[in-house]
């Protein structure tokens, strides 16, 4: 009995229904997930944590955490600590296995839950890269919960009528992305 070699658009038809539900994940929105996944691109990551003067004594909170690559290159090249909180459990083990490979799992953690109500009091620094709507309803809690000088960077969106320090735009393949600055400001009682 001769067997038949698949022809190669069977092959190639093969490839696609393995390969493309596979990267369709990175961008899904599960049931609970106010945004969507995003990745920022590392030159814009580099970006917002020199505009934030990240050091060594800085612990960055990245809320929206998504891979890890903020709080990773934030450890990896800034010497900062740092903690990452996502919504998604998927996220949150796929950042804790690339700080491994980074060499940072020593400086980063990561923690599932819900930005809204986690305690981010810890930070010097905190990034993001949410929806213009989502920042607007983060904005009460990071003025009420972070200490006076905390630098707040957001990828791409502001916070309405919080008016950012600086305001930066990096072109990166053609593609522009903005980066707000905020340092948050004393308030009666602080």
């Amino acid at each position: 009995m001769r067997h038949q070699r698949p022809s190669t658009m069977v092959l190639l038809a093969l490839c696609l229904m393995v390969v493309v539900p596979v990267n369709a994940q990175n961008f899904a929105t599960g049931p609970d997930l106010d945004v969507p996944f995003f990745p920022t691109p590392v030159p814009v990551v580099t970006e917002m944590l020199r505009v934030a003067n990240v050091s060594a004594e800085d612990m960055v909170y990245d809320l929206g955490s998504g891979d890890g690559r903020i709080v990773i290159a934030a450890a990896r090249d800034f010497g900062a600590r740092g903690v990452g909180i996502d919504i998604d459990p998927q996220r949150v083990w796929e950042a804790t296995h690339n700080a491994r490979k980074a060499g940072v799992a020593d400086r980063v953690r990561f923690l599932q839950g819900d930005i809204f109500e986690a305690d981010i009091r810890e930070a010097t620094v905190v990034t993001l890269y949410l929806l213009p709507s989502v920042n607007f309803q983060l904005r009460p809690k990071l003025l009420r919960d972070l200490r006076v000088g905390t630098r707040v960077v957001s990828h791409n969106y502001d916070m309405a009528d919080w008016k950012p320090e600086k305001t930066i735009t990096v072109t990166v393949s053609g593609s522009q992305h903005t980066i707000y600055y905020w340092v948050v400001p004393p308030t009666d009682g602080r």
